[in-house]
């Protein structure tokens, strides 16, 4: 078995290349690149201060173009002045080390924008993913069960419905219905935390205590410039402890941060509802089925049958038995959720203006900011042949009859 996932750790080494490689190719040549776009915007510049393309004349048509001298310069500058091929190495033995460029669009490392909207979506995407196999799973179990009943037939219908709604269609319909653009205001209508929280938010009643500015000695105000005496500071800032105790007072309004501990996790579990449930209904409809006709499936086999024949329970036989062999084809999936819960986040983060890894991905992609979606694309595979091996991993812990000898 040693040496089976040894291979499949070298394999993952030609896999990798092969999907970097294809898509740096694709990014040479698709057209709309970060040159072309720079070159548009020289031209509406020109065009708009009046010193190109403002006539119809070819002289002033002339005036907007770009030299060959400049053009080269902006290839350069962009890293498309070489081979695709030697730049895809140059790129490669970057990432190697760990460096993944600067973004075109945000001129800062891609490493700290990924670390920076990473947890984001591991937050809302591992949330979706416990609780889809936290449903999944008993629901399958018990349609097996009852199969043929009026609760399998009403719950497949319910499962068949979820599957084929899309999580952000679901996510843009809910958040017409329930989130105060048409009908009800129940939950928000987006972002991962609250910006303001007025004086009728029942997140009101978890507001920190506060203090002006203004109320700050001379000297502690020296050491925090950037404060000015009309703002207010809440008991978590550093300077809160040194206002008189008399000045202090319980905020009336705020936002996230001016919450305790107690509110902030209220108030992100508040703005995940409806995420987290798109999420899930992405999910839980197909592996509910899965585990539904797995356990069906080995309910006919013949321990089974011989199980029944000793004398042992039902429960016995299923849940200690047939359900460990059903879990088979779920653990097929489980390490290949790693990816599709950075893959799945993309347009649901979009729907819910959720600011976390997959809407970068996405952003990026449409501002043709190679560096970060080359970045994303390293994260992505890499997550994915690692989850190919964890799934490998999980036959053997689930069923010791499989050996990859």
């Amino acid at each position: 078995m040693y040496s089976y996932f040894i291979r499949r750790f070298l394999l993952m080494i030609p896999t990798f290349i092969g999907i970097t490689l294809l898509c740096f190719i694709v990014t040479r040549y698709v057209p709309g690149g970060p040159v072309e776009q720079a070159v548009l915007r020289y031209q509406q510049t020109m065009a708009n201060s009046g010193e190109g393309g403002g006539g119809s004349s070819g002289s002033d048509m002339q005036q907007g173009q770009i030299s060959e001298e400049m053009m080269n310069q902006l290839k350069a500058i962009y890293g498309f002045d070489k081979n695709p091929f030697e730049a895809y190495l140059r790129w490669l033995w970057r990432v190697l080390h760990f460096d993944l460029g600067t973004s075109d669009t945000y001129g800062r490392p891609v490493w700290d924008l990924i670390v920076e909207k990473f947890p984001i979506s591991i937050i809302f995407g591992l949330s979706g993913f416990v609780l889809s196999y936290l449903i999944c799973i008993p629901l399958g179990v018990w349609k097996a069960v009852k199969h043929g009943s009026a609760f399998d037939t009403s719950s497949s219908i319910l499962v068949f419905i979820a599957y084929s709604i899309p999580g952000w269609t679901a996510g843009v319909l809910l958040l017409m219905l329930l989130g105060g653009h048409a009908f009800l205001d129940i939950v928000p209508s987006g972002n991962k935390e609250s910006g303001f929280i007025n004086e009728s938010s029942r997140l009101a009643l978890f507001l920190q205590d506060g203090a002006q500015v203004a109320d700050l000695p001379e000297e502690i105000r020296k050491e925090f410039p950037k404060l000015r005496d009309n703002q207010t500071i809440n008991s978590n800032h550093p300077a809160f402890k040194h206002v008189p105790a008399d000045k202090h007072f319980k905020l009336k309004t705020g936002s996230h941060s001016d919450l305790c501990i107690v509110g902030r996790v209220l108030d992100t579990m508040w703005h995940m509802i409806l995420p987290v449930f798109c999420y899930v209904l992405g999910m839980f409809a197909s592996s509910t089925v899965l585990m539904k006709n797995s356990l069906m499936e080995n309910l006919g086999q013949d321990y089974v049958r011989t199980a029944f024949a000793k004398g042992l329970s039902e429960r016995t036989v299923i849940f200690k038995h047939a359900l460990r062999n059903s879990l088979i084809p779920i653990a097929t999936g489980l390490g290949h959720m790693l990816s599709l819960i950075l893959a799945g986040s993309y347009l649901i983060e979009k729907v819910f203006n959720i600011n976390g890894f997959g809407l970068l991905g996405y952003e990026s992609l449409i501002a043709r900011d190679y560096p970060v979606t080359l970045g994303i694309l390293v994260i992505g595979s890499m997550l994915k042949l690692f989850g190919n091996i964890v799934s490998d991993f999980l036959y053997c812990i689930i069923d010791p009859r499989i050996r990859f000898s």
